[in-house]
């Protein structure tokens, strides 16, 4: 059940390159154990928005409140520290590396050491411990059994399950998903769609998702924006029976989802 707490509250963030106006004046909340869809048009600033709150761009204006305080918009080494984890629209395995030192990467942070000497001269101890977390990582999005295959043997749908298991063994309170579901068949979108539901029971996920029938599924509430602008935010049914939503973006999908 979604609380009426609330981990993080964007205002007003605006995002400027050069003279092209990525974001304009967007407002954004997430409660704790809610999954917020965020969906738009290709180009309508959705990813920018996890840039900027994964340091990799500087907005222009805005704030940003996490888990009741008012921060400065982070850098990118600080977004495990601050409880957030991201997965990419690229799923960026090192193929070289097994599927359990992939998702160890992910929790470089917990390690007394920074993420190169993680590899080369982490102390025994550590190492073991960031095993464990790896793999329990792992059994969480069911592909234990992987552990030990090198990542570039994996069928597509198994480096997306290892990508999730890596942005979860930092523990996060927070979730981004930057098209989860893309290059996934029917079978999978059904596992994907009860992981992400297990998942908010102590994580809450933002999605950027273009698959629609996901998007309504699984989300708690929708966010769209359209040409950098937030347009409509609320329920699924308002969001989907919104006209300036209907004329953006959904248009035919309207009476296909449920």
């Amino acid at each position: 059940m979604t609380s009426t707490e609330r981990v993080l509250a964007i205002r007003d963030l605006s995002v400027n390159f050069g003279g092209l106006k990525a974001l304009s004046n967007v407002s954004i909340d997430l409660h704790e154990g809610e999954v917020l869809g965020l969906i738009g048009p290709n180009g309508a600033g959705k990813t920018t928005v996890f840039n900027a709150l994964s340091g990799l761009v500087t907005p222009s204006t805005g704030t940003l409140e996490l888990f009741g305080r008012n921060i400065k918009w982070p850098k990118p080494y600080q977004l495990a520290t601050n409880g957030i984890a991201r997965t990419l629209q690229g799923v960026g395995l090192f193929p070289d590396l097994t599927v359990l030192e992939n998702v160890m990467m992910g929790a470089h942070h917990l390690a007394k050491a920074g993420l190169t000497q993680s590899f080369l001269g982490l102390v025994e101890k550590d190492e073991g411990h960031l095993r464990e977390l790896a793999q329990t990582a792992l059994e969480r999005v069911y592909v234990g059994s992987l552990a030990e295959r090198r990542a570039d043997t994996l069928a597509y749908p198994d480096t997306k399950r290892v990508a999730i298991a890596r942005a979860l063994i930092s523990q996060p309170r927070i979730l981004l998903l930057d098209e989860p579901a893309g290059g996934l068949g029917p079978q999978d979108i059904e596992w994907f769609n009860g992981l992400v539901r297990n998942i908010k029971s102590h994580t809450s996920v933002i999605i950027v998702e273009h698959h629609m029938d996901v998007v309504m599924s699984i989300c708690d509430r929708i966010s769209v924006l359209n040409f950098g602008e937030l347009i409509a935010s609320g329920t699924k049914d308002e969001v989907r029976n919104n006209p300036d939503v209907i004329a953006a973006y959904l248009g035919s999908h309207k009476a296909g989802a449920k």
